[in-house]
């Protein structure tokens, strides 16, 4: 029986199962086979495993990545190559695209690469079409942008979503807050901090025991569904932002246009037109959190034309001096630091310092 056949039963089962508290027990254990599935489909076990697919991946430019996920023929190319000015083949048939067009943009002193992905479609998580090698590029990228065709858009976004879900991406969530400590003896501990819905003892450890983990630490700080603590055993999944780019606003009226306004995390634009592209770059600008540190040579005045930026989670001075050059830290002394973060202008800090946007430093040396 193959992979994808096992999933349809399982699913089918989950179909039929009806959700209470008697058979919720039975229904986590199904998810937990569900995903196990799923990780084999995305890495085959044994063997070589066939070649991936050739010019896939693109390498990493930029101070971020950008990918555009979207079904054929919704504008994709065109917004890469309006947004860019580079040259992504379109033409009005569907799967134009065939592997991944990079492009890059600077927008305020950073550059961010944009990519453009072939169009997936339903049933890429299962290897349909190009679709395995498209998320598992999505899966690399910091920020995804789900194009989708303002005509038809609530339907393809519940089949994207989908796929990317199936393929251990989640989108515009934050990691669960479970703690999970793998043991060598003394059974599963389970400790909830807070009222559980859907979780108990016996359900984590049926679902634990499907991994054949009998020896861990369960420690649920917020109320988790099945699907979170899944999550966290398997360990592989990611947590990107994403914007829906709701494309072709020029065949709509205003009046729809003004309710598409009030989705979240949406944007409405029209590729061919350009209407719209400086409140899509400010969207990207404020999910991708990155934070632009200017420096300044001493007795000169600060560059304020090229900043070194970097991630939002990761703005101490000792990053800002490994992503310059990893022997830099060695010489450090001190730096001089200007901007919010301190309280004095200049004020002397060390390597553990953390900077905000748009401070300006220099860098002492021993």
């Amino acid at each position: 029986m193959s992979i994808l056949a096992k999933i349809a039963e399982i699913e089918n089962e989950m179909a039929r199962t009806q959700r209470n508290k008697a058979t919720a027990h039975h229904l986590g254990l199904l998810k937990a086979r569900l995903a196990k599935l799923r990780r084999e489909l995305i890495t085959p076990k044994g063997g070589s495993g066939g070649g991936t697919g050739e010019g896939f991946d693109v390498a990493k430019t930029g101070d971020a990545r950008v990918g555009f996920v979207g079904f054929p023929s919704v504008g994709k190319s065109t917004l890469l190559s309006n947004l860019a000015g580079v040259y992504s083949e379109v033409a009005a048939y569907e799967f134009t695209t065939l592997t991944t067009v990079p492009g890059v943009i600077r927008y305020k002193g950073a550059k961010i690469q944009l990519l453009d992905l072939p169009g997936i479609i339903e049933g890429a998580k299962d290897g349909k079409g190009r679709g395995r090698q498209v998320i598992a590029v999505a899966r690399t990228c910091n920020l995804i942008l789900i194009v989708l065709d303002v005509l038809k858009p609530l339907g393809h976004k519940k089949l994207i979503e989908h796929e990317l879900e199936g393929f251990g991406i989640r989108l515009n969530k934050q990691p669960p807050n479970i703690g999970f400590k793998k043991k060598d003896k003394g059974g599963i501990n389970f400790t909830a901090t807070c009222a559980q819905s859907e979780l108990d003892a016996e359900t984590v450890k049926s679902i634990l025991s499907e991994y054949k983990i009998h020896n861990a630490d369960i420690t649920l700080r917020s109320d988790s569904t099945a699907d979170d603590l899944i999550d966290v055993v398997e360990g592989n999944r990611v947590y990107i932002p994403c914007i829906y780019v709701l494309n072709k606003i020029d065949q709509i009226s205003i009046e729809e246009l003004d309710i598409i306004y009030k989705v979240p995390h949406c944007v409405p634009i029209s590729a061919h037109h350009r209407w719209n592209f400086d409140d899509l770059l400010e969207k990207m600008w404020d999910y991708l959190k990155l934070v632009r540190i200017y420096t300044k040579p001493k007795g000169q005045l600060p560059d304020y034309t090229s900043p070194v930026v970097l991630p939002d989670e990761r703005t101490a001075v000792e990053d800002f001096c490994l992503k310059i050059h990893k022997n830099l830290i060695k010489e450090f002394k001190y730096a001089l630091v200007w901007g919010s973060s301190v309280k004095h202008n200049p004020q002397k800090v060390g390597k553990d310092h953390v900077m905000e946007d748009e401070d300006v430093i220099q860098l002492v040396k021993k």
